[in-house]
Parts: C-alpha cells; structure tokens; sequence
C-alpha cells in the first residue's frame, strides 16, 4: 500500500499533535506555519480519511495497579473450524487483553496483557485463556521495563 500524499504541513500537524493531542487548532497552525482556517481544514481532512483515528487520554498502568504487563502469545489447534473468530470474539471482551494481533510463525496471536498481580496472571491464563476452545497452547513473557511506547507512529517516510 502506498503511503497517503501529505504535504509538508499535514506530516508536521501530526507530529505535533502526537505530541500533544490536546493543543487547539490555532496553537497547531502556529505550531506549524499555517493560519488557523486552512490548517482547521486540512485537520478535518485528516480526521475524514481516517488518517487521524482519534484522541485518548494516556493511563499509566502502574499509577492504576496494573503492576504486571505481559505478552502472551497463543496457538490454536485448528484455523479450519471457527476456533479463530470465537478466540477473538472472547479476546474482544477480555478487559485484561489492551491489545491482540494475529501473527506469523510457531504462535497465531500476540495479546498485550496487564494484570495487578502474577496471581491474577495465573488466574488468568490458567482458567480464561487456557480453556478457551480451540486453544493448545500459549507463551507468556513479563515486561521488566517498557522503554518507548505505545503510541508513536513514525512519519520520517512521509517527508520523502
């Protein structure tokens, strides 16, 4: 898929609003160059391409006793039956699952895990995910330190 057209100033509004997604669109416009009208337009035409998903406010984890931060990765024993759409049909109402991708290679998903405890960890893994249908077998690896992320989208590639 080919990266979208963005002139110089759509690639340095959404750098600045990554950094702070709250700032007005007047303080964007002088941010990057532009008077408040064509850069309330050109965020508009973000937004409308779906270029720009949304807003949120970042939590931090620890700060709401969510101590523990694993990735769990998750095979299942079959994709032919509907093993695949009822594992993300339970995942989508896990509270506990802040992401889930499907993968390539030995497992079939990567769920972004936080619990407060390694005891609700174990409880969990052992008695949700584990006796889900169509799941054989799950790797669990524990964050020690998250060092960047989540949240930055890179946008170097668009400058070119």
């Amino acid at each position: 898929m080919e990266p979208p057209q963005l002139d110089r100033f759509e690639v340095a509004m959404l750098e600045q609003l990554q950094a702070d997604g709250r700032m007005t669109v007047s303080d964007l416009a002088a941010a990057v160059g532009l008077s408040a009208t064509p850069c309330a337009r050109r965020f508009e035409a973000l937004r409308d391409n779906g270029i720009i998903k949304g807003f949120q406010a970042l939590i931090s984890r620890r700060k709401v006793g969510l101590m523990v931060e694993v990735f769990v990765q998750v095979r299942l024993v079959s994709h032919s039956d509907d093993s695949p759409d009822m594992f993300i049909a339970a995942v989508d109402r896990m509270d506990e699952v802040s992401s889930c991708w499907t993968m390539t290679g030995d497992y079939d998903f990567l769920l972004h895990v936080m619990v407060p405890s390694v005891d609700d960890l174990n409880e969990f893994v052992m008695n949700r995910l584990m006796k889900l249908k169509g799941v054989r077998d799950l790797h669990t690896q524990l964050v020690l330190r998250n060092i960047k992320g989540p949240g930055h989208v890179p946008l170097a590639h668009l400058r070119r």
